[in-house]
């Protein structure tokens, strides 16, 4: 019999035990070969321990940046499609749906740029900030203003961070301040310093309040999107309108005044909005809104629950490619009743 500890990181995980009848001692060859063998064995422990640990803590983290329900808004269906990429990182699409006071609903669908952890960071800092700017009473375009601010701010503040630790470093490398005024007349200092402080800042956003006008009146919509795909509105007999318009990106600029839009959602009509997932899926050199084929899919779905919607537009999505979708895929349906 031969016994190998399996070992990684110096960490044991278990032990490698072969045995044959009949032989008096393994031959030198047969026990090279076995205890490489129980080398790779570990470390292909150890890689699968670490990712299931990794696919956990990203459930988790995701879990804690979602909605764990979508409330009932009164006369409105509502339905979610939230597929990240992958299964170890934390998607970088979010969505929200809460009550924000005075009989007013908000909606929120957020993509930021990046995935991952950082897209996390970002991801965990919206949506309460959202959710406060709206019930202070802040209106659509106002909320947009003051999250783009706020952004801008906790981007100049992590470059800060991130120049104070680089120059720490830099006095450390250089053997002290003197080291460093070496440094500073051969144009040195700074590089390596992360572009924004290593963390995206950049999110395109499509944010919207709900109020109903009463039992079959329908609801009174006001949104505006941020660098964020257009919602579309679906009328009982077929037809599709695109609503709001482009604006820029938040985060990007500082100085920037976002505007809204209001219109009447009247009872069998359905918005849809979706993130560029679902638009820039790919199928060759083609992506899946050329030529309008969100609106073309939206267009089949007259009649549909706001659930069915949501199922006929993702299958649409699948039907497209035959390879899955290589970004984040997040959409809500609103359809009032």
């Amino acid at each position: 019999a031969l016994a190998c500890r399996l070992v990684a990181g110096g960490r044991a995980l278990g032990t490698l035990l072969l045995g044959r009848a009949g032989l008096v001692r393994m031959p030198d060859e047969a026990v090279g070969l076995v205890e490489d063998f129980a080398r790779r064995v570990a470390l292909a422990l150890a890689s699968a321990r670490r990712y299931t640990r990794q696919a956990t803590i990203s459930r988790v983290l995701q879990r804690g940046l979602l909605p764990s329900v979508i409330p009932r808004i009164p006369g409105v269906e509502s339905a979610v499609v939230y597929e990240p990429t992958g299964d170890i990182s934390a998607g970088g699409d979010f969505y929200d749906v809460f009550p924000a006071g005075d009989g007013r609903w908000c909606f929120v669908l957020g993509d930021v740029c990046g995935n991952g952890p950082e897209a996390a960071v970002v991801t965990g800092l919206v949506r309460p900030w959202l959710r406060l700017l709206a019930r202070e009473g802040y209106g659509v375009g106002e909320v947009l203003d003051r999250l783009n601010q706020l952004l801008g701010e906790e981007a100049v503040e992590q470059a800060v961070e991130g120049a104070a630790e680089a120059v720490a470093a830099g006095v450390e490398a250089a053997g002290g301040p003197a080291g460093v005024m070496d440094l500073m007349d051969g144009g040195l200092v700074g590089t390596g310093l992360p572009a924004g402080g290593g963390v995206a800042r950049f999110l395109s956003l499509l944010y919207g309040e709900l109020e109903p006008l009463g039992e079959g009146q329908g609801v009174r919509c006001t949104l505006a999107s941020a660098g964020h795909p257009l919602p579309l509105v679906l009328r009982p007999e077929g037809e599709v309108r695109t609503v709001a318009a482009p604006q820029i990106l938040l985060g990007v600029v500082d100085d920037v005044t976002y505007e809204s839009e209001s219109f009447d959602l009247t009872p069998g009509e359905t918005l849809l909005c979706v993130t560029d997932g679902v638009t820039e899926h790919r199928s060759g050199d083609r992506q899946f809104d050329d030529e309008d084929g969100l609106a073309a899919a939206f267009t089949l779905c007259a009649g549909l629950s706001a659930r069915e919607v949501a199922e006929r537009v993702r299958q649409a999505v699948d039907e497209f490619a035959a390879e899955p979708p290589d970004d984040d895929l997040a959409m809500l349906v609103l359809k009032v009743v």
